[in-house]
């Protein structure tokens, strides 16, 4: 049987439920349970602490686990990751008090709060800059009013909060994280492993796809089809009118209205546009 790591709360949580639910593992959607048993696809579901997913799946206990890229690389664990999947976006960054540092050398020797120990550790080490790390559980907008801390670094969104907190974001991103499917490194090949990889990569890329069906004339197919390659090749079937084909091809969604638009300005007609479920490429 499959032991699978879901998140049980924060922002990975309901995003992981609904694409393993589209995967076609519907015991693992909006669960209360502590484990939940899938017997039709010889799957259990564990939902954990997000921050913990890591540590799980790297002993073995676990085969697999959805977290983010940012509580991966921060556990510093044997785990890796088999597939991003494309939700739970995240930017790590370092903020100072208004007038502070205006770079990550000038922390040199200050006290830095973050929920990230490991993550900042080795960043700094990387950076050869010797600071001070201290480590806080949740929120560490306020450690710096506090007075436990010179500077911050947390995961930002808006960069509202750090502003109302009187921090100001330097240099570049630490790190831009996103939800991620992991195994530990050294697990041996696993056909259910393969099989729900391929489950959670058919969603991502019916996510991102939708089929465009259209009738335009035989002569200006050509044409049409560059507009919509598709994947492999389109589909292209012969009308009742001998002057007309119809054509069938995945377009990518954030390009379907722009393909809508030069295909009627091609000649095509009866443009449709349809959502795809799942699929296997």
């Amino acid at each position: 049987m499959l032991r699978v790591a879901v998140p049980n709360k924060g922002q990975l949580a309901e995003p992981s439920r609904e694409m393993l639910r589209e995967a076609g593992y519907p015991a693992a959607h909006g669960a209360r349970e502590l484990v939940v048993q899938d017997p039709d696809n010889d799957c259990e579901f564990f939902f954990l602490r997000p921050r913990d997913i890591a540590t799980y799946v790297a002993s073995g206990q676990l085969d697999i686990g959805i977290t983010g890229l940012d509580l991966l690389l921060d556990a510093r664990s044997d785990a890796k990751s088999l597939l991003e999947l494309g939700f739970g976006p995240s930017t790590f960054c370092l903020a100072v008090p208004i007038g502070g540092p205006q770079d990550v050398a000038g922390l040199e020797g200050l006290r830095i709060a973050t929920s990230y120990e490991g993550l900042l550790t080795t960043y700094l080490t990387d950076h050869g800059v010797d600071a001070t790390v201290v480590k806080l559980d949740g929120a560490v907008e306020n450690a710096v009013r506090l007075g436990v801390a010179d500077a911050v670094a947390d995961v930002v969104a808006t960069g509202t909060t750090l502003k109302q907190a009187g921090l100001v974001v330097i240099g570049e991103p630490i790190l831009v994280s996103q939800a991620l499917l992991i195994r530990r490194s050294d697990a041996p090949t696993s056909g259910a492993v393969d099989t729900f990889v391929r489950r959670l990569n058919g969603v991502i890329v019916a996510r991102a796809y939708v089929l465009v069906d259209y009738d335009i004339r035989a002569d200006t197919v050509e044409t049409a089809v560059a507009i919509t390659p598709g994947i492999e090749s389109p589909t292209v079937s012969p009308l009742h009118d001998k002057g007309w084909v119809a054509v069938r091809a995945m377009v990518a969604r954030r390009e379907v209205h722009r393909v809508m638009d030069d295909l009627y300005d091609l000649g095509a007609r009866g443009i449709l546009v349809t959502d795809i479920h799942a699929c296997r490429l």
